[in-house]
């Protein structure tokens, strides 16, 4: 480019000098100063620098030449040079460019086939030849300036930082199972009459639910009316007393019929059946009049202070799971509502339908506004809490196989490096082994530098397979 500058403005130089006058800038003067040179000065001058055309055509030579019709190519002293360089000592004209040695030619493509002669592959695409300059030995390589502008080439370095690494599943909202009853008898028993209680009613722990009258209840509970009366002279013992309430206890009474019957000393024909917890009634079977067996599910009833929400987490990400992680839970009913809580439990079962694993995740519901059934959307933290060696995602070229990295070297130099990944999240992948902290590396344009520098027959140099010959 220099030596074209050169060259042009030497022509001009010497078009004004054929004329009669030439102006001349030269380094170091104003653009105001003027140098007139008379075409006699020109001739009178030291030896010729170069020759140009006689016609002021754009050719020139550096020995005298003569034109096809016979005509003497024109000398331009160093006098008539025109240099636009600031430096006082700028060559006039640029130095020749140096002969370049071919060393092979290499594949279009990037396979690592090389020939020591021009060649066409099997598509009829040229070789590209490779020359002394261009060939690496240390199993980098290298990609002009230009190029690199052309195909948008960025580099980051390589950082420190706690990576964020959430875990995302569909899961359910499900009633926890520890605060759940039923009620039922444990006698053969009649239901006289059934509190005004429905299916989703919310209760309370000792509110009634029914009226019960049982031979057997009502047996025992006249044995120990008995037994109270009689204590004071017949001899009964204390333990004669406790074994007479043991009974009834034993049949559920509950406490505060028993507190009634000791009180007042007398049995009722009925006693009130109480709600063991506070909750939602699930189930209601219970109807007055109704004959009960032993164990015949009368009420079904369920506390939702506490749910679980069940999320089925995918195998892959089953190690990174741990019993204690933070969770945020959003029902699709309500998507501006996050709901947080932490890991409980990781099932010890693997779906093998679906290659799932089931997580649980236990959720505080004061206001009810969860319920079972409902589906959402699961999000559990799985970072790490301390800053790891950390790159872009995009920087690895990752072919099943084997990952790779270009490392940025400077002066358009790129050495692909191995490395070992380790978690992902945000955008970001852990760097194991095979790169240090500041290391700057390739983070677009990596696949068009592999496609450009012949990446993969550089890739079998890490391998030990060498540089091709």
């Amino acid at each position: 480019m220099k030596r074209a500058i050169l060259v042009c403005a030497a022509a001009a130089a010497f078009s004004a000098a054929a004329l009669g006058a030439l102006t001349v800038l030269k380094p170091g003067l104003s653009p105001f100063s003027r140098i007139e040179v008379t075409p006699v000065a020109a001739q009178d001058a030291e030896a010729a620098i170069y020759y140009r055309h006689p016609d002021g055509l754009p050719a020139y030579s550096l020995t005298p030449k003569k034109t096809p019709d016979g005509r003497d190519y024109r000398p331009v002293p160093k006098q008539a040079d025109v240099s636009f360089d600031l430096a006082e000592d700028a060559p006039a004209v640029a130095e020749a460019p140096k002969a370049r040695r071919l060393k092979y030619y290499r594949n279009p493509m990037g396979l690592p086939d090389t020939s020591p002669v021009p060649k066409k592959d099997s598509m009829g695409m040229d070789y590209i030849a490779v020359y002394d300059d261009e060939d690496q030995d240390d199993g980098t390589v290298k990609i002009s300036p230009g190029k690199l502008q052309k195909t948008g080439v960025r580099s980051e370095p390589v950082e420190r930082r706690v990576l964020n690494i959430p875990v995302r599943a569909p899961g359910t909202i499900q009633q926890d199972e520890r605060r759940a009853s039923i009620v039922s008898f444990r006698f053969e028993g009649f239901i006289q009459q059934v509190e005004n209680v429905t299916t989703g009613q919310h209760v309370h722990k000792g509110q009634p639910l029914m009226r019960v009258y049982s031979p057997a209840l009502s047996s025992a509970a006249a044995e120990y009316v008995s037994v109270l009366r009689s204590k004071a002279g017949s001899g009964i013992t204390p333990q004669g007393i406790k074994g007479a309430r043991q009974r009834l206890e034993n049949l559920g009474m509950s406490e505060q019929a028993l507190a009634d019957i000791e009180r007042t000393g007398e049995m009722s024909l009925s006693v009130p059946w109480l709600a063991p917890q506070d909750g939602e009634i699930l189930e209601r079977a219970a109807v007055n009049g109704m004959r009960a067996a032993p164990g015949d599910v009368l009420f079904r009833i369920a506390d939702h202070q506490v749910v679980w929400a069940l999320a089925d987490i995918a195998e892959r990400d089953l190690g990174l799971m741990s019993v204690g992680q933070k969770a945020s839970v959003r029902p699709r009913a309500y998507p501006n509502l996050v709901f947080a809580g932490e890991v409980a439990l990781i099932y010890p079962h693997l779906n093998a339908q679906t290659r799932t694993a089931r997580v649980r995740i236990e959720l505080p519901n004061p206001d009810g506004l969860l319920r079972p059934d409902m589906y959402a959307d699961v999000e559990i933290a799985t970072g790490t809490e301390v800053p790891v060696l950390t790159t872009p995602e995009s920087a690895v070229i990752d072919s099943g196989g084997r990952q790779v990295v270009l490392l940025d070297k400077g002066d358009g130099r790129f050495e692909p490096r191995a490395v070992k990944l380790g978690r992902r999240g945000d955008g970001r992948v852990e760097i194991k082994d095979g790169l240090a902290e500041n290391d700057r590396v390739v983070v677009t344009a990596n696949f068009l530098i592999d496609a450009e520098s012949n990446l993969k027959a550089a890739l079998q140099g890490l391998d030990g397979g060498g540089k091709p010959q």
